[in-house]
């Protein structure tokens, strides 16, 4: 099998060009994730779409032969949580702690990325230290080789590509229900029309901490996204008044810490809960934005005599 046809359809010229069907795009990912297409091919492709900016349509057919390329699925979850952000210059990761008070809640939490880049130290037993023992959480490189090998692609490229999306509409649990973040907010819209194309029907998408899921207290957050299949828009308001920046290298906030009660930062905590409360909106723990924060801190007061019960 060759991409060469594919290739052809989005690059053959002004007025002649056109984007990829989601079949079409299907076929053209299970082709690159197989490893029969030229890497000359893969390049011009991914380039291509870069350039010109990916359909919702295209990024559901790659996520589709993602899914389907995977056989084997993960423990099925009530939440699939993705965590492939780019950014290099983001401090600790405290929507890691968001998740762990989801999972505290009584949810199941799927997170799955690929986080390196952001610590030098950073490994996947540190993040599973964050989460806790109630979060599963995932490499890529180990959830699928061929894909971890496209997203690496980036160091060749020196630009990200739409395996970044793709990775982010994933979904390996087929949870339900689905948060994600962006650094780009254009993306959001995107998003949320390829999750509607591939049948999701609960998604909350927000211009995350460097493209995590993520909040910024301080700010309004708008979450975009599917309730029951319906696209929605929903402007959430800031929890605090503090003008600080979100990650602050000058001031490095350690996660552990903080949530062991030996750090008292009212910001990063803030960050934590506001985080957690839109995951548990978007399972429907609680009907507000409002609600779900309170139930938010309630965790978080709780969390140390959870854990301890637990253990």
């Amino acid at each position: 099998m060759t991409l060469a046809p594919f290739v052809r359809i989005v690059a053959q010229g002004k007025g002649r060009a056109r984007p990829l069907t989601l079949d079409e795009a299907r076929e053209a990912m299970g082709i690159i994730l197989s490893g029969t297409a030229a890497p000359e091919a893969v390049g011009a492709l991914l380039m291509v779409l870069r350039l010109r900016g990916e359909t919702a349509a295209e990024i559901a057919g790659f996520t589709a032969a993602l899914r389907g390329h995977v056989a084997d699925r993960l423990p099925p979850a009530d939440l699939d949580w993705p965590s492939y952000a780019a950014g290099r210059s983001r401090g600790a990761p405290l929507y890691l702690l968001s998740a762990r008070l989801v999972a505290q809640a009584g949810f199941r939490v799927s997170v799955h990325g690929w986080n390196a880049y952001q610590s030098a130290t950073l490994s996947t037993d540190d993040i599973r230290s964050l989460l806790g023992p109630d979060v599963r959480y995932d490499p890529l490189d180990a959830l699928c080789p061929a894909a971890f090998d496209l997203l690496s692609l980036r160091a060749v490229f020196g630009l990200r590509s739409c395996i970044n999306t793709v990775l982010r509409m994933w979904n390996p649990s087929r949870a339900p229900a689905t948060v994600q973040g962006v650094f780009h907010p254009s993306y959001r819209s995107l998003q949320a029309c390829a999750a509607e194309l591939l049948g999701q029907n609960t998604l909350s998408i927000i211009k995350g901490g460097g493209g995590e899921f993520e909040c910024h207290p301080s700010k309004d957050v708008t979450v975009f996204g599917l309730r029951k299949g319906r696209h929605i828009e929903h402007l959430c308001p800031a929890e605090m008044s503090e003008t600080r920046r979100l990650h602050d290298t000058d001031n490095p906030v350690d996660a552990h810490a903080l949530w062991a009660g030996d750090l008292r930062d009212d910001f990063a905590q803030a960050t934590v809960t506001s985080t957690a409360a839109l995951a548990l909106w978007t399972l429907d723990a609680a009907p507000t934005i409002a609600e779900a924060q309170t139930l938010a801190q309630s965790l978080w007061a709780k969390r140390a005599v959870h854990e301890g019960a637990r253990a």
